[in-house]
C-alpha cells in the first residue's frame, strides 16, 4: 500500500492518462503512479515532452508506458483502447485530461478550430463509449473527465473550449447513467485557472485573486489530488458528478 496525501491506495490497477504528458494530466499521472498504478501516457504530437515525461516518472520510481494516439479522430481512440485490451485485458482508471484551445472573440469564431477543440474535449468518452462498458473494470472501474470553469461561467476568448467542456460535462452525466449498473462511476473535475497554467495579464490575475476565497489560485497538483481521490474505491457512490476545484472563486 502506498499514499496519495496521507490516503492509502491499492497498488496494481491500470490507469490511463489521455494527455498524461503535461499541465494537469501528468500531475495525475504522478498521483496515481505514487499509489502504485501502471500508468498508461497518452499523447498525440510532442514526442520530446512525452519521453521527458516518462523519465521524469521512471525516475520517481513509476511504472509507465507512453501510448501515442489523436484522440480527436475516432481511428486514434479506437486503436488506443483496443491496444490496451490486447496488452492489459482490462483498464481500472481512465483519466481524460487532454485539451485543445484555439482562443478567439465570440462574435468572430474560429469555426474549423472549435470543432477541432471539440472534438479532443468529447473524443475520448464519445469516440469510445461502446468499448468502454467491457473494458473498464466492473465495479471498481473510474472514469474522470477534466473539464473547466469555462463551462459554466464566460470567460474572454473562451467560447470553443468553454463550449467544448459543456458538452464533456453532459456527456459525463449521460455516460455515468448507462456504466453505473456495472458500477463503472464516471465523474469530472472542473479547474479554475491554475497558477503552473501559464501566465496571466497583471490585470487579470489581480480580478481572479480578488474574488478567490484562498487568496490564490489552485494548482495542477490540487487538481490532480482530486481526480485521484474520485479514482478510489471509496468514491463509487459518486456518478455524474462535477467537483470544481477554483480555491472558491465561483462562490463569488
Amino acid at each position: 500500500m502506498t499514499a496519495i496525501n496521507g490516503a492509502p491506495a491499492a497498488s496494481g490497477s491500470v490507469a490511463l492518462v489521455i494527455g498524461g504528458t503535461r499541465g494537469i494530466g501528468l500531475a495525475v499521472a504522478r498521483r496515481l503512479s505514487a499509489a502504485g498504478s501502471e500508468v498508461l501516457l497518452n499523447y498525440a504530437h510532442d514526442e520530446d515532452g512525452a519521453l521527458a515525461a516518462e523519465r521524469q516518472l521512471s525516475e520517481e520510481g513509476g511504472k509507465v508506458r507512453l501510448m501515442r494516439a489523436d484522440i480527436g479522430r475516432p481511428a486514434g481512440v479506437v486503436r488506443l483502447l483496443e491496444d490496451i485490451r490486447r496488452t492489459h485485458g482490462r483498464l481500472d482508471v481512465l483519466v481524460h485530461a487532454a485539451g485543445s484551445f484555439h482562443p478567439a472573440p465570440t462574435a468572430s469564431p474560429h469555426i474549423g478550430k472549435y470543432l477541432g477543440d471539440g472534438a479532443v474535449a468529447v473524443g475520448p468518452l464519445l469516440y469510445g463509449a461502446a468499448r468502454l462498458g467491457t473494458l473498464m473494470t466492473p465495479d471498481t472501474g473510474r472514469i474522470v473527465a477534466v473539464s473547466s470553469i469555462g463551462a459554466r461561467t464566460v470567460v474572454p476568448g473562451y467560447a470553443g473550449l468553454g463550449m467544448a467542456k459543456a458538452a464533456l460535462e453532459t456527456l459525463v452525466r449521460y455516460l455515468a447513467v448507462e456504466l453505473a449498473g456495472k458500477g463503472v462511476a464516471v465523474n469530472a473535475v472542473a479547474a479554475g485557472k491554475i497558477a503552473d497554467g501559464g501566465p496571466v495579464p497583471a490585470e487579470v490575475l489581480e480580478g481572479l485573486l480578488r474574488r478567490t476565497p484562498t487568496g490564490r489560485l489552485a494548482t495542477a497538483g490540487e487538481v490532480a489530488d482530486v481526480v485521484a481521490l474520485l479514482c478510489r474505491p471509496e468514491a463509487g457512490g459518486l456518478h455524474g458528478q462535477v467537483l470544481t476545484v477554483d480555491g472558491g472563486a465561483c462562490l463569488r
